[in-house]
């Protein structure tokens, strides 16, 4: 980011009448050292639920990491104490990616999904092979008060070749690192895909290359209520990691996607018009600059027939700070409105802002919760973003 852009931005913030926060999630308190990785959905009743990775040593990726979850009944403005939802022993539990059936005939009043990811070993022993990345389903028919026992969906949207571990992973592909979003999934309210569960991921293929080039963004999706599930095919550019998708009018759908190479420092975009099977168009998106971090989008309205989306993100090229969001009125191809989340202006509290995940409150109103301090913070904040 520019000196000229962070001092417009700055100038912004100071006019911005601030909105108020709630610290859901808070470094060394309720059990866990550190919490990462924010995901937030709405209910059908009005409720938030907010999940998260409870990492119980310190900030570590991989060790004892546990997925837990918070409620709020009042817009976000308070929470509840929290739950832990999945704890897999002294190993990893995380990537959550929540998402809400609305059109299960069976349960009208909506089924709340988790899909989430575990891993037996650190990141890179994955890549090399010596571990692997399993992943998982859970639904709750009840709004999240309780949930069902997970359910292993890895042989149907992962590729792993590990017979040591599981005498089934033999697939040649060789996919070894497998992450969901972060963030939430989606569900097509319309169209011809109306009812698919969509989440977005990315997996990473054979040995290691230079600059996470073996990684590549993907997605799976369901039409019947998870009883099975399809693949999309990944994205054509190398390093493309993590992802989070939207739908789009139409039955068509946009994914934005982390470059984890680095060589570009901007999020890249792609869209698809079969519901997430294939993708007709993928492009780095200069708007929409990018430090190689996480990124959030929602669809949030419709005007003239597009619909409306919100992109959040650490706005600057190179450090994790300006959380941002973004809104398009035109489903991706400018994005022009900026509302200014959260920043610091003191280098030594770098990073500062993080990962986010976005929400709607009502027609007028976004909820993102997202990291801050060094991930020492969880927070939430409701965002205005129409009169």
């Amino acid at each position: 980011m520019t000196r000229f852009l962070i001092f417009i931005f700055a100038l912004f913030f100071q006019n911005l009448v601030l909105a108020q926060e709630t610290i859901v999630f808070e470094a060394g308190k309720e059990g866990h050292a550190i919490y990462r990785i924010p995901a937030i959905i709405s209910l059908p009743n009005g409720d938030l639920l907010a999940f998260a990775e409870g990492r119980v040593n310190g900030s570590d990726d991989f060790g004892d990491v546990n997925l837990v979850m918070k409620r709020s009944l009042d817009g976000g403005f308070t929470w509840s104490p929290i739950q832990t939802l999945v704890d897999y022993d002294s190993l990893q539990a995380g990537n959550p990616a929540p998402v809400v059936d609305l059109f299960d005939p069976e349960y009208p009043q909506g089924v709340v999904y988790l899909f989430y990811n575990t891993g037996n070993n650190h990141e890179f022993d994955i890549r090399m092979n010596r571990g692997v990345r399993e992943a998982w389903m859970m639904k709750s028919f009840d709004l999240g008060k309780t949930w069902e026992q997970p359910l292993n969906i890895t042989l149907q949207v992962h590729k792993p070749n590990n017979p040591d571990f599981n005498p089934s992973y033999t697939n040649p592909e060789d996919w070894r690192h497998y992450a969901n979003t972060p963030g939430h999934a989606f569900q097509f309210q319309q169209g011809p895909f109306k009812g698919r569960i969509f989440v977005a991921a990315n997996h990473s293929v054979g040995p290691p290359q230079e600059n996470f080039s073996e990684y590549l963004a993907h997605g799976f999706f369901t039409d019947d209520q998870g009883k099975t599930f399809w693949l999309s095919e990944s994205i054509r550019f190398p390093g493309s990691n993590e992802s989070i998708a939207a739908e789009l009018s139409g039955g068509r759908m946009i994914m934005s996607t982390r470059n984890q190479r680095g060589n570009i420092r901007q999020r890249i975009l792609a869209f698809s018009s079969d519901g997430g099977k294939t993708w007709d168009e993928e492009y780095f998106e200069e708007q929409l600059p990018d430090p190689v971090c996480q990124a959030s989008i929602l669809a949030i309205g419709e005007e003239n027939g597009n619909t409306i989306l919100a992109h959040s993100n650490a706005a600057d090229t190179e450090e994790r700070n300006y959380l941002t969001i973004k809104l398009s009125y035109d489903e991706g191809k400018t994005w022009d409105h900026v509302i200014p989340v959260d920043f610091t202006s003191e280098s030594k509290k770098l990073p500062w802002t993080a990962y986010s995940d976005l929400v709607n409150i009502d027609d007028k109103t976004l909820g993102i919760l997202y990291e801050r301090d060094n991930y020492h913070q969880l927070v939430f904040k409701q965002i205005k973003w129409k009169e």
